[in-house]
């Protein structure tokens, strides 16, 4: 997931570069959501990770 939340930034900023800011704004915009889910579903694993040991 973070490796295509990092291939969206870039398209963004090329598109950007480029001047085609429509498709750089959506693609930036994208880019930032699948870095947000990957934010979460990381902390979600770390906290799911540390459980102990079934009783």
């Amino acid at each position: 997931m973070l490796n295509w939340a990092l291939t969206f930034l870039v398209i963004g900023l090329i598109a950007g570069l480029f001047g085609f800011f429509g498709v750089a704004g959506v693609a930036t915009q994208i880019a930032w959501i699948l870095f947000v889910v990957f934010i979460v579903l990381f902390l979600v694993s770390l906290v799911a990770g540390r459980r102990g040991p079934p009783v």
